[in-house]
């Protein structure tokens, strides 16, 4: 049976006038929250959606069974009866405790990663794919009816603040690569997070002195790896190992005998 709040979800959304199928994603949207809290699994998240469109169907949402040739006929028979449960129609056979334990058992033992973020994007693709442009246009404009100016602002701030996170952490990836793949310099494993900056100089000193693919003295090259770690860590970098980084900078002026040096 269906949460309480996932009724409630689909009535409101029948009361604001959205499609069927806006009100079956709520059923939908409960089967992948219990996937994830591992209270059962799913073959494949095109099993767990099924699940959730017949929980949607037996409850009353006016979501029609799929018309001939657009899938198996056991699956539109399976749709065509649950709908028909869900508007007044006695059940075929009565349920047992035993054959809902059997079923509960058998999803149990299926994994959980049909609810990733991965397996639903890959299912939302595929299934976008079989409409047509025109279709997917229809779709989109139809959403944005129901959605209402308020909801439209925040679904946009929301894509707003997704494309922002991809953009941090593309420029996360870049940085690790740079320090990683260098063509200035060949780390020591481990160096900036060594316990004093005495010894974050020297190594940073020996592999700026061993590295042949430079293209500048040893010292600036060790110090322009350091700068960019301290920029790097920015915030994240706590303050105990900003200070042993910052004293590694005049540590690094000793070793290479600049101390009246200005970087």
């Amino acid at each position: 049976m269906p949460e309480q709040r996932t009724l409630e979800r689909a009535r409101r959304d029948r009361r604001q006038g959205r499609a069927p199928s806006t009100q079956a994603g709520e059923f939908v949207r409960e089967e992948m929250e219990h996937i994830r809290q591992g209270k059962h699994g799913a073959r494949s998240t095109k099993q767990a959606v099924a699940i959730g469109l017949s929980k949607a169907r037996r409850a009353g949402v006016d979501l029609k069974a799929p018309k001939r040739g657009a899938t198996s006929e056991a699956t539109r028979k399976s749709a065509a009866r649950a709908y028909a449960r869900g508007h007044g129609a006695p059940a075929r056979r009565r349920s047992t405790a035993k054959r809902v334990r059997a079923t509960t058992q058998a999803l149990k033992r299926e994994g959980r990663s049909a609810a990733s973020r991965t397996a639903l994007a890959r299912q939302a693709h595929t299934a976008s794919s079989r409409r047509s442009s025109g279709e997917r246009s229809a779709a989109a404009r139809a959403a944005a009816r129901t959605k209402g100016r308020s909801e439209r602002s925040a679904a946009a701030r929301k894509a707003a603040r997704t494309r922002a996170g991809r953009d941090g952490k593309s420029a996360r990836k870049w940085s690790a690569g740079v320090m990683q793949r260098s063509d200035a310099l060949d780390l020591e494993g481990g160096v900036f997070k060594k316990p004093t900056a005495k010894q974050v100089a020297q190594s940073l000193k020996r592999s700026a002195q061993a590295s042949g693919r430079r293209r500048s003295s040893p010292f600036r090259s060790a110090m322009s790896m350091l700068n960019f770690q301290i920029n790097r860590g920015g915030k994240t970098l706590s303050a105990e190992r900003r200070r042993v980084l910052s004293q590694a900078k005049a540590e690094l002026r000793k070793a290479f005998h600049r101390e009246s040096a200005r970087t």
